[in-house]
């Protein structure tokens, strides 16, 4: 064999071919021995020989045989440990040799072929996961055997191998590496615990091309769906091997089907809530149904919710933005009715069904979200398919799910990083502590905030009533209100927000036989507001209002201390035996007046202030697009004597009402304007329109029932007309001008023109058809 290895070096590349059959037979019968020395010396002289590279290919040689072979001695299992170990390494590397030797010319045997990787990969894996292998144990005074002590290992080879394999995998090429190895994993039952699958997979995903990263994520994802009625521990585990593969993926290259990808997700989720329910796993024609294990189930559904994060991260924004509105459209919604069925086209039945799918959807959103940069509230929420849904399970009678849609909010208001000081009801002696950041709003979000701000203003209002609020729910529902002021503050959001505390303040002051609210809710009702005052006063910096704030919670740390939050957050249950005045002593409220004169101090618009807030219905977010609070409108009529009989009404509100009505006429000029008068005299039929519509059914009526003879007579007088007009106009076009004293008038200077009748102008032919 050392001659045959020195004849072929010596081989020119023209005539090697000649040369090659005769040495490939000689490394056969070595493989074929029995003798460990001998297949060992056989592989080390076929890795010498696919070390030569080859001028021209050889297209009638054939590797089934050595691939067979090596992968054989990689699974040797001889006694003893030196010459097992040695033999694993001489098959591995006679693997890696004939990869090397055949994946570059496509003309030679497809070592890509199933039968050949079936083979290949397997033999990698098992050697990489046999770690009880020991290494030969080098001699205490050869340093250079210790620096080698790696490559005589299998496990170092074939990590080796396998990297060299993947590496030149092309596109097509990559799933016949991928399915064996899901394969062995499946057949060796190697999911669990997965961190031997987690290692391949870091090492297929670093080897591969990034552009190719998509195929390794499509791969497991249809694994997972093959093992869907497995258990939920295996499921659990290949969905972990998924989130450390997609962390190492480039960003972009899950492959054009992002959606599909989430939807696959997103319906293992449905299933194993499907599941937990049932408390069995099957199919729903199926008999015989497997008890399912409820806490391994919950670890599976917490890995989908992870993963879902994991994927979103290297997403760009705007595909964010559509997974988030994917996301939303799975989530079972309440009826506007107010009912209990929800609607949802998961197939998740019952209420428990529905409740525990909105809270591993909304959590599966949470994650998204947070992944997400917020920019610009017009961006964030460019659809009321997103925003309103979202409003609407906010209502829902689940506290954690109400919960977590006020944790999605913070993350995609707040675009400074001011979520974590704000998320504690507490109330600072200067608001300089907290450390806030704030920017001027932007011309966009106060348009955001004027279109769907009533929608945000009744969603605070209605969950800061919800009877089952916990702290949690308080804080996190305080933590929204400072992040709208923080964030989209501007002149009428600050208003609108004062309108929202004030009202609410109002609703915990009636009296205790109508008010619904225990006194627990009260305390802490008035020490959310009391913060979130504090919170505007010192934010708009209003001498007048701070003032005033200041005040009344020194009354309260003296008088009531229970309507702060300092108190009523810590003391928790003692605080059912707290005797509530009835009613309220006046000095430990804020008044409205006050801050009324606080605020026009300041120049602000104070008109609205006076008016109590009104929040939308429970549906609010079916309502039109530009619904507003009509009831806080103030509208004051001037009648404005014009010729035409118009009324010009001037409103005292932000904009200025105009209506211009030509018939417009009432029976009591001093009649108040409401909305219920506007929508009245927009319905009704004016006389005019009562004609037109008289005119419009004798045309229909005379053409139905009139005889022909008839109605082509009307037609021939109308058209004899149309002519007669028509030659009138063109003898003004042809006739010269004349004054008024009769005198022709015509064109003088260099624009003189004749005048010529259109229909003796002579034209071009090309412009003729």
């Amino acid at each position: 064999m050392e001659a045959l290895d020195q004849l072929l070096l010596a081989c020119h590349a023209q005539s090697i071919n000649l040369f090659v059959e005769s040495f490939l037979k000689m490394v056969s019968k070595l493989l074929e021995s029995r003798d460990p020395d001998l297949q060992i010396l056989g592989s080390t002289s076929f890795v010498k020989f696919t070390n030569i590279e080859e001028d021209t290919p050889s297209y009638h040689r054939r590797y089934d045989f050595f691939v067979s072979k090596f992968s054989a001695m990689a699974h040797n299992n001889n006694q003893a440990p030196d010459v097992r170990i040695k033999v694993r390494v001489a098959g591995l590397r006679g693997l890696q040799g004939v990869v090397k030797k055949t994946s570059s010319d496509e003309l030679q045997v497809n070592i890509w072929d199933k039968v050949h990787m079936d083979k290949i990969v397997p033999s990698l894996l098992y050697n990489m996961h046999d770690e009880d292998s020991p290494s030969p144990s080098p001699s205490d005074d050869t340093q250079h055997a210790s620096q080698h002590q790696d490559t005589t290992r299998p496990t170092t080879v074939a990590e080796t191998c396998l990297r060299d394999l993947v590496c030149r995998a092309a596109f097509g090429s990559i799933k016949s590496v991928l399915k064996p190895a899901l394969c062995h994993l499946d057949n060796h039952q190697l999911w669990v615990p997965n961190r031997f699958a987690v290692k391949c997979f870091k090492i297929i995903m670093y080897s591969m091309q990034s552009q190719y990263s998509h195929v390794a994520i499509q791969s497991l994802l249809s694994h997972l769906d093959d093992h869907t009625r497995d258990s939920a521990r295996i499921k659990a585990s290949i969905v972990g091997v998924l989130r450390e593969t997609v962390s190492i993926a480039a960003a972009g290259s899950i492959g054009p089907s992002v959606l599909e990808v989430f939807n696959t997700l997103l319906r293992h989720l449905r299933l194993s809530i499907d599941y937990q329910l049932t408390g069995r796993r099957g199919s729903q024609g199926s008999v015989h149904k497997q008890p399912i294990n409820e806490e391994e189930e919950k670890l599976f559904q917490e890995a989908i919710i992870t993963t879902v994060g994991a994927f979103a991260t290297i997403l760009p924004d705007y595909q964010k933005i559509e997974i988030m509105m994917f996301i939303m459209g799975k989530v079972p919604i309440p009826p506007q009715d107010g009912g209990h069925n929800m609607l949802s086209a998961t197939g998740v039945q019952g209420e428990e069904g529905n409740l525990l799918l909105q809270n591993m959807l909304l959590k599966s959103l949470h994650q998204v979200a947070l992944a997400y940069t917020s920019v610009s509230m017009t961006t964030t929420f460019t659809s009321t398919a997103f925003l309103d849904p979202l409003l609407r399970v906010s209502l829902v009678a689940d506290v954690r799910v109400r919960l977590i849609v006020q944790q999605i909010l913070h993350t995609l208001i707040d675009r400074h990083g001011n979520c974590e000081k704000l998320e504690k009801i507490r109330i600072p002696k200067y608001i300089n502590d907290l450390d806030l950041k704030v920017e001027k709003c932007s011309r966009q979000d106060l348009a955001f905030m004027r279109k769907h701000g009533p929608q945000f203003y009744s969603m605070l209002y209605e969950n800061l009533l919800q009877h089952d609020n916990s702290d949690e729910n308080f804080h996190a529902i305080y933590c929204t209100m400072a992040l709208l002021c923080v964030e989209l503050g501007g002149e009428d959001v600050l208003v609108e927000l004062l309108r929202l505390t004030l009202g609410l303040q109002e609703i915990a002051c009636k009296p205790q036989e109508e008010n619904d609210l225990s006194t627990p809710h009260i305390c802490k009702l008035h020490a959310v507001l009391a913060a979130y005052l504090n919170l505007i006063s010192q934010l708009t910096a209003i001498p007048a209002l701070c003032q005033h704030v200041t005040q009344v919670l020194e009354t309260r740390k003296q008088e009531a201390p229970y309507f702060l939050p300092e108190t009523t957050f810590l003391e928790g249950d003692s605080l059912e035996q707290v005797t509530l005045p009835d009613p309220v002593n006046t000095n430990l409220l804020f008044h409205q007046n006050a801050i009324n004169e606080a605020m026009a101090s300041s120049g602000h618009e104070v008109s609205r202030l006076s008016q109590p807030f009104v929040p939308l219905r429970s549906d609010f977010p079916s309502q039109s697009r530009y619904s507003m609070d009509v009831q806080s409108i103030n509208i004051e009529m001037d009648q404005v004597d014009t010729p035409g009989r118009e009324r010009v009404f001037r409103s005292t509100d932000s904009k200025l009402l105009r209506i211009l009505e030509k018939e417009l006429s009432f029976k009591h000029p001093g009649e108040e304007i409401t909305f219920e008068t506007l929508k009245k005299t927009l319905t009704e039929k004016t006389p005019d329109a009562e004609d037109d519509e008289a005119r419009r059914r004798e045309v229909v009526e005379k053409f139905q029932n009139a005889p022909f003879e008839e109605i082509a007579a009307h037609s021939e007088a109308r058209s004899q007309q149309l002519n007669n007009k028509l030659n009138e106009i063109m003898d003004m076009v042809s006739k010269p001008s004349v004054d008024a004293s009769g005198r022709v008038v015509s064109l003088s200077g260099p624009f003189q023109v004749k005048s010529v009748p259109v229909y003796e102008m002579q034209f071009p032919d090309l412009c003729v058809y």
